[in-house]
């Protein structure tokens, strides 16, 4: 399925653009001008997305993600197709089944994932499967994914999680991986700061559960995550390093690649990170 959204090759992936206001609004007018060509932000909302979008001019919004215990469908579609008016084909819906111990009514993710796309189809202003992707992880997910939506957005994932994925992908569908980078080469720094913000993830089992198909142990979820976890999953060191191990994702078959860049301060957007990726993938 083609996706009606051009996101480019890389994007920035932020939880806190979602607070929206001045700050995140100069922020994304930044990331338009950097040459990003998407942006991520968690737990998001359509109205949230939009305000994003009235901030810049170029650059695709994506909600990374919306959960759908969250939302109503019919709700969603008419607030999606309401931005869509306004700045026509920069929207990307990402949606996800988040995690039982965070929804209310939290059942049968995958039946409930179909359900809400059924909704979305049906609604009075549908929304079309290729504006759309999933949160994918696992395989029925991922098969979801190509057959109802533009393609996946998995989190917290490797280059070979990748490569598996594409596989069961397809071709055409997108994969759009999120990875978490560090911009610095001290190992014990940049695993420090890395498990400021892995820690609680290794506590939800969407995502321990992917890791153990991937190959880790019960053992590499204690303390914020053992070295092999947080190596494979963040990618920390020089640029040469980090445009090196980049790359490797899209040689997996990643389309698009979401960065969050880490620094150990959450409470504030990482812009003088966000500058360095720019340079350092050539993107400006």
């Amino acid at each position: 399925m083609c996706l009606m959204v051009d996101v480019g090759r890389f994007g920035i992936w932020s939880g806190k653009l979602r607070e929206g206001g001045d700050e995140a609004v100069e922020a994304v007018d930044e990331l338009d001008r950097l040459g990003f060509g998407a942006v991520w932000f968690g737990m998001g909302s359509v109205p949230a997305a939009g305000e994003l979008l009235a901030a810049s001019s170029r650059i695709a919004v994506a909600t990374g993600i919306l959960s759908i215990w969250q939302y109503d469908a019919e709700m969603v579609a008419q607030q999606a197709a309401a931005v869509e008016d306004r700045h026509p084909g920069r929207l990307l819906l990402g949606l996800g089944v988040s995690h039982a111990p965070l929804a209310k009514n939290y059942q049968k993710p995958y039946s409930a994932m179909v359900a809400y796309l059924d909704a979305l189809d049906a609604a009075s202003a549908p929304l079309p499967p290729e504006s759309r992707a999933l949160a994918a992880l696992g395989p029925k997910m991922l098969r979801l994914a190509a057959e109802r939506t533009a393609g996946a957005h998995p989190y917290l994932v490797d280059a070979q999680f990748v490569a598996r994925a594409r596989e069961t992908l397809g071709k055409e569908a997108l994969l759009a991986p999120e990875v978490k980078v560090v911009l610095n080469s001290d190992p014990a720094e940049a695993r420090r700061i890395a498990r400021q913000t892995v820690d609680m993830y290794t506590r939800l089992p969407n995502y321990t559960d992917n890791w153990l198909r991937m190959g880790f142990e019960d053992r590499d979820f204690a303390g914020g995550g053992s070295d092999r976890l947080i190596d494979s999953v963040v990618i920390w060191g020089s640029d040469d390093t980090v445009r090196a191990r980049l790359a490797e994702f899209h040689d997996a078959g990643a389309d698009h690649v979401a960065l969050q860049v880490l620094d150990g301060s959450p409470d504030r957007h990482p812009r003088e990170g966000w500058r360095r990726l720019a340079d350092l993938l050539e993107l400006r």
